[in-house]
């Protein structure tokens, strides 16, 4: 229902609604920190936002309730707890995993049809295991990325830590890809399942993966994957998980 995670002017995003939705509450200018941004049509599980709040205002406001009542149902807010001094939703999380969900059986389901990315031909998941393995680690990932530039117009690393990258059979023809990594790139997740995908298909041999890695060539790739199949599924901070 949302394009995209980030505020923008005229368009509502989830960043905007819930920005709107404070300051009427609160009666004072909020801006808010999203631990990850999402682009239109990604989901997130367990999306963990931090903003600067009036203590006299919180102290005397059932924000949960009100928040949502005015978000809902498109957002649901699970919890509103005070961070401690100098906590960023962004900056201060340790690792965010991303979950990717395929539904591989020849004919859709209309009820999944917002969550999961339907390929109709069978896919060989010990390929997909197999293709994901090299991703695991330090590399430069600019094969999966977009290009972004500074200021300045220097282009920003793509350089990342993969924690992990899995394929895990759900049962019913539903495929889940889960990767873990401190920070990811824009378009990192989709463009790494769509060469998979590839893998799996019998398109590309799991080797490729590892020789698009090193090629630094956004073009090596291919398609990235469409965005209704991905979400944001928990963030990892000092503490523990969020979801």
């Amino acid at each position: 229902a949302f394009h995209g995670f980030a505020a923008q002017p005229g368009i509502r995003t989830v960043a905007g609604t819930l920005t709107a939705a404070l300051e009427r509450v609160l009666r004072h200018p909020v801006v808010v920190t999203g631990a990850g941004r999402t682009d239109r049509g990604v989901h997130a599980n367990a999306q963990v936002v931090s903003f600067d709040a009036s203590a006299a205002t919180l102290a005397v406001v059932p924000l949960l309730r009100i928040l949502n009542k005015l978000c809902g149902p498109s957002i649901a807010v699970y919890s509103v707890a005070e961070a401690p001094a100098g906590f960023d939703a962004r900056f201060s999380a340790l690792a965010r995993r991303y979950r990717y969900t395929v539904l591989n059986r020849p004919v859709h389901d209309p009820l999944l049809a917002q969550r999961v990315w339907h390929v109709a031909r069978p896919l060989d998941l010990n390929a997909l295991r197999l293709a994901a393995d090299p991703l695991v680690g330090v590399h430069d990932f600019s094969s999966f990325c977009k290009r972004v530039r500074k200021g300045d117009g220097a282009v920003v690393s793509a350089v990342r830590r993969v924690d992990d990258a899995v394929w895990r059979d759900l049962g019913d023809g539903l495929l889940r890809f889960d990767i873990e990594a401190p920070a990811f790139c824009h378009q990192m997740v989709r463009s790494i399942v769509g060469l998979l995908m590839d893998v799996g298909l019998g398109r590309r041999r799991p080797a490729d993966v590892l020789t698009t890695l090193n090629a630094h060539d956004r073009a090596t790739a291919g398609s990235p994957a469409p965005p209704r199949g991905l979400c944001l599924w928990s963030i990892r901070y000092a503490d523990g998980w969020s979801g």
